[in-house]
C-alpha cells in the first residue's frame, strides 16, 4: 500500500524532478517509520501500511501541500537566476566589448538619438530585474509566516513573470533596435557575439522555469 501510495503522490506531482525525488523520499520514510511503529505494535504487515497511509493523510491534500513546495523551491532556484545571472550577463558583455572591441567612438556608423534612448532604457531593465528578485526573495521571507502555500507560491509566480518579462523585453529590444541601426553591431568581436547568444538563451531558460513556475501554482489550486 505504501508503493501504491508514492505512485499515486508522484503522478499528482510537477516540478523540478530532484526536488520531487527529495519530497517522496521524504514521504517514503515517514511511511515506513510509521508501518514500523504499527509492526512493533503486533499490527500485521498489511494493516501496518494502511494505518500508515490513513494517518500520512489522503493523495490529494499531501499532494496540495508538497506542490506548494516544490513550486517555492522552483521559484527560489529561478530568483537567484534572475538575481545573479541577468547582471553578470550585461556586465560580461561589456567586459567583453572594452577588451576585443573598444570604445563606441569605433564605430564606423553613426549613433541616432532614439537608439541612444532605447539602449538606457534596456540597459536600465536589465538591473531592474535582479532589484525585483531580490524583493522577491525578500518577500517570501517575510511572507512564509504569513501566507500559506499557495499564496506563498502566487506571490512567487508573479514577482518571477514580472522579473523574466521585463529581462526578456530588454533584450529583445535591444536586439531588434540595435539591428535596425546596424546588424554589425550584434558581432562586435567573438566573444561579444559567443555572450549575445548566451545571454538569449538564458532569457528563454528564464521564460520555461517562470511557466513552470505558473504551471506549479494552477496545480496547486485546481
Amino acid at each position: 500500500m505504501i508503493d501504491a501510495y508514492l505512485g499515486d503522490l508522484d503522478r499528482r506531482l510537477h516540478g523540478c524532478g530532484r526536488f520531487k525525488a527529495d519530497l517522496l523520499a521524504e514521504a517514503r520514510d515517514g511511511l515506513h517509520d510509521a508501518a514500523d511503529a504499527y509492526r512493533a505494535g503486533g499490527w500485521t504487515d498489511e494493516e501496518a501500511e494502511r494505518r500508515a497511509v490513513a494517518d500520512f493523510g489522503p493523495a490529494a491534500v499531501v499532494a496540495r501541500d508538497y506542490q506548494a513546495e516544490l513550486g517555492m523551491l522552483s521559484g527560489v532556484r529561478t530568483l537567484w537566476k534572475l538575481v545573479l545571472g541577468v547582471p553578470a550577463m550585461q556586465t560580461a558583455w561589456d567586459y567583453a566589448r572594452i577588451l576585443t572591441f573598444g570604445e563606441w567612438t569605433r564605430l564606423s556608423t553613426p549613433t541616432p538619438e532614439w537608439y541612444k534612448v532605447v539602449t538606457h532604457a534596456a540597459h536600465g531593465a536589465v538591473f531592474v530585474v535582479p532589484v525585483i528578485g531580490l524583493l522577491a526573495l525578500l518577500g517570501i521571507r517575510w511572507l512564509s509566516r504569513r501566507l500559506d502555500g499557495t499564496g506563498l507560491a502566487r506571490f512567487c509566480g508573479v514577482l518571477i513573470a514580472v522579473a523574466v518579462g521585463v529581462n526578456l523585453a530588454s533584450v529583445g529590444l535591444l536586439i531588434s533596435a540595435t539591428g535596425f541601426v546596424d546588424v554589425s553591431r550584434l558581432f562586435l568581436s567573438v566573444p561579444c557575439a559567443l555572450l549575445m547568444v548566451a545571454w538569449v538563451l538564458l532569457s528563454l531558460r528564464l521564460v520555461v522555469l517562470a511557466r513552470r513556475s505558473w504551471g506549479g501554482y494552477a496545480t496547486i489550486v485546481a
